[in-house]
């Protein structure tokens, strides 16, 4: 058969059969695909580095009362008059009072301008900590190299960021968090690994990573059946501050 032939009715067929289907979905009331229920909540966005509508504002600069310290009492980090919070050495880390599960959480960090005779993991080192368990490393890596998988913005110990987003130091960075909780089963055995996704100054670094499970500095983790977990901010004794923190619960 001619190979011209062949081609014209090939094309023939397939001009056919669209225009069926184009006939056949003329038919089809558009109506009928379309979903008006639940109605879509309305949020306003913040403006100027504030909460949307809808956000819990766990630090606005005013006040530590939505933090304890880890004695359950009031966190002891001094406030600044610029609206941060900066870690006190030796005070020990600081919580939220109040636990969460799934959640979007955004949170702003300034490592100190000048720091003298310390590198490495010593340079403007704190962390945080999703439900108390997961961290989420801070760190100032503005040539300071340290290992991959303890630099700024890795799930510590766990996974490399994509990139390394930071501004100079001294400036503030922001992280904006998507973390999904881990699920268990009656036996306490992890049915559902927690996942998380991390924008450092808007760059993607984390992209819907699997957490193998709570942060440990030696050895493999392991995750051990929990709930809903606070915020948690670490003092490792370098006076990284804090500013602007919100949350949005996702369940």
């Amino acid at each position: 058969m001619n190979k011209l032939f062949v081609s014209v009715l090939a094309l023939g067929l397939s001009f056919m059969v669209c225009k069926g289907q184009e006939k056949k979905e003329q038919l089809i009331d558009p109506k009928l695909t379309e979903v008006w229920e639940p109605k879509v909540p309305k949020v306003t966005p913040g403006k100027d580095h504030t909460a949307p509508s809808d956000a819990i504002v766990l630090f606005d600069g005013s006040n530590f009362d939505n933090w304890i310290n880890g004695k359950g009492a009031t966190a002891e980090w001094t406030l600044n008059a610029d609206g941060s919070m900066t870690v006190k050495p030796k005070t020990g880390g600081i919580r939220t009072k109040q636990t969460f599960g799934s959640m979007q959480l955004h949170i702003e960090w300034r490592s100190p301008e000048k720091v003298e005779g310390k590198s490495g993991q010593g340079l403007g080192n704190s962390g945080v900590f999703i439900q108390g368990r997961y961290e989420i490393q801070v760190l100032d890596n503005n040539d300071n190299e340290t290992y991959s998988n303890g630099q700024v913005g890795s799930v510590y110990k766990q996974s490399i960021p994509l990139a390394m987003a930071s501004v100079p130091t001294g400036a503030w960075n922001s992280y904006d968090i998507i973390y999904h909780q881990p699920e268990f089963d009656e036996q306490g055995k992890v049915t559902k690994k927690a996942t998380i996704t991390v924008l450092h100054n808007g760059v993607l670094i984390q992209d819907h990573f699997e957490i193998q499970g709570p942060t440990v500095y030696r050895g493999e983790p392991s995750y051990k059946a929990h709930g809903k977990g606070p915020i948690f901010l670490q003092d490792h004794g370098d006076l990284v501050s804090y500013r602007n923190i919100w949350i949005r619960e996702l369940n």
